[in-house]
């Protein structure tokens, strides 16, 4: 879809989103596909059930890399590795930028940072999580720039592409309190504290929050390198924490339903028909052409 004509379908079907009788409607369809979907959900270890129950009452879990034993985590790791130096401190000059992003054409160059977030067990957790056939958007690798810029994704906000949005961030080196660590507000408090914003999806400064909650509330995400963290970040206000030691090295994988409010993806249809062409097996398509 050309871009121009996706965001203007993106606007339209968050407006009609918001009308009392769509979003009436809109619930008892969504409630009814769940159900549908629920003896279709794969089945799980009692160990990564216990992930998604965490997300679910959490809004968040940390593990690792080593824990999820994902094929394919070491081919990953080193593409990654390789990428990494060739991310540029700035590309648009722009004082008030904080992130830079691999290109289109870098990612082209590691395939295996895409495929990694199309694993089996991995999309089994996240399945069982969003209770929907599930699509993935791709893959994102961040250098977050150690600067004071704060701005969107380094304030506070809940994620609106999806009723469910569950993003995996691997940290691509050790990540404690002075590197810009993803921070959260745990599931049970945050739709109390979208109902006093009145929350219409705008980004939150830190001040503010605190008004809310105290700040034994707000859970920072530490952790070494190949420190992985699962987020619902469209049920929990998040933000990533500006770092001020050094830059930050993330992979972002995204994941909604097949019907989410905002159709997006990492990477360009162009480039994601080459992949699909090369590398994924008939049932990896199903989640990333649909």
């Amino acid at each position: 879809m050309h871009p121009i004509f996706q965001k203007t379908r993106n606007k339209i079907l968050k407006e009609i989103n918001n009308i009392s009788f769509f979003k009436t409607a809109n619930e008892l369809a969504y409630q009814g596909a769940l159900e549908k979907h629920q003896s279709n959900l794969p089945l799980l270890s009692a160990a990564d059930l216990s992930l998604v129950e965490t997300i679910k009452k959490e809004g968040a879990v940390i593990t690792s890399l080593e824990a999820l034993s994902i094929p394919s985590t070491g081919e990953m790791l080193q593409a990654a590795k390789s990428l990494m130096p060739e991310i540029p401190k700035s590309i648009s000059g722009d004082k008030n930028e904080y992130v830079v992003h691999a290109s289109d054409k870098q990612i082209m160059k590691h395939p295996e940072l895409f495929i990694w977030g199309l694993q089996e067990r991995l999309l089994n957790i996240i399945e069982n999580y969003i209770g929907l056939p599930v699509a993935y958007h791709g893959v994102y690798l961040r250098r977050d720039i150690a600067n004071q810029v704060e701005e969107k994704s380094r304030l506070w906000h809940l994620d609106k592409e999806d009723r469910k949005v569950l993003k995996v961030i691997i940290y691509l080196h050790d990540v404690g309190d002075d590197d810009g660590p993803f921070e959260y507000i745990p599931q049970s408090l945050t739709p109390a504290i979208a109902r006093s914003l009145k929350y219409n999806y705008r980004y939150i400064k830190d001040p503010i929050i605190k008004q809310y909650v105290s700040p034994s509330d707000c859970k920072s995400c530490t952790g070494a390198a190949g420190t992985v963290v699962i987020a619902g970040s469209g049920s929990i206000f998040h933000r990533g924490r500006i770092p001020s030691s050094g830059d930050r090295f993330t992979l972002f994988f995204d994941y909604t339903s097949k019907q989410p409010y905002t159709d997006y993806s990492s990477l360009s249809k162009k480039h994601l028909v080459t992949l699909a062409k090369k590398y994924f097996s008939p049932k990896q398509k199903n989640y990333v052409l649909w």
